[in-house]
């Protein structure tokens, strides 16, 4: 038992494997995972920015979803590499932090970032001839760096309230990454309270994007539907299928995370959801788009 934070210098992560040769078969397999995540992102960033075609609001956005990809796949995968290869769990005090912020900044913004695409395909099928005023390259620009800044803004909040917190449940992380609903459990429940009103904003904004996203696209079904060419209406369905696909991956596995009951709840089953959710949409959007 740790009486605060104070004396917490590391934390110990959750083993993917507990012989050798599963750690190491486990770090091959984040490897092939990372690198594929790598190689996918990489390339839409750099055809997007070469080919002046794609300097267009649609691509522009998802060079953004690229970028925030990668820092998010960058931010557990390495870090879950290293100690697989090297027989170690720890994580220190500040790298621990730097996950938390980074992972949920990159998480906040990636789903402030599908809500600004979500409106960007309502406005390309719904007022096709208003396009080029409504998103206007100065319109992207700003559209992006209110995703990017207020997911970092609040990722900070959330990381600096985490950790002002004091520990008294050891420092063992039930996870392969530092996340905030895995730092809480270590805190002392009366001082949990203090945390719930920034999670409820937390939520009360997601759930705010949630709702755009759904009123975008009754608004783009509806107007797609009222296309008389069978062959129009597929193109403009089209256009909007890989982001519908990567927001329902991205929902779905953070809604299981986050809303499983605690009965349905195994460190076996929460390391498989982890892994879904935090790994696989970085690398399968890619593969989408």
């Amino acid at each position: 038992q740790m009486s605060n934070s104070s004396c917490i210098t590391q934390f110990l992560l959750l083993a993917f494997a507990d012989t050798r040769e599963l750690q190491l078969l486990t770090f091959w397999l984040f490897l092939g995972i990372y690198l594929a995540a790598l190689l996918g992102n990489g390339l839409i960033i750099t055809a997007i920015a070469c080919d002046h075609h794609l300097h267009t609001p649609m691509y522009f956005f998802l060079l953004n979803l690229s970028l925030l990809d990668l820092g998010s796949i960058s931010t557990t995968v390495p870090k879950a590499m290293a100690n697989c290869l090297w027989d170690t769990r720890a994580i220190s005090y500040t790298g621990c932090a730097a996950q938390v912020l980074l992972f949920f900044f990159c998480a906040a913004a990636e789903f402030y970032l599908l809500t600004v695409m979500a409106y960007d395909r309502y406005v390309a099928i719904c007022k096709p001839l208003h396009y080029g005023t409504l998103l206007g390259s100065r319109a992207c620009v700003h559209m992006a760096v209110v995703a990017w800044g207020s997911g970092f803004l609040n990722a900070l909040l959330q990381t600096a309230n985490t950790f002002s917190l004091p520990l008294c449940h050891g420092n063992a992380v039930a996870h392969f990454f530092c996340e905030i609903p895995q730092i809480l459990k270590l805190s002392c429940s009366n001082a949990y309270l203090r945390e719930v009103w920034l999670t409820v904003a937390s939520i009360c904004l997601a759930f705010g994007c949630f709702v755009l996203i759904v009123v975008s696209y009754v608004q783009i079904f509806r107007a797609v539907l009222r296309i008389p060419s069978e062959q129009e209406r597929h193109k403009a369905f089209s256009t909007c299928l890989p982001h519908l696909a990567v927001l329902s991956l991205v929902i779905s596995t953070s809604f299981f995370a986050y809303l499983k009951s605690p009965s349905i709840s195994s460190p076996s089953l929460d390391l498989v959801v982890s892994f879904l959710y935090s790994v696989v949409p970085p690398a399968v959007n890619p593969l989408i788009y």
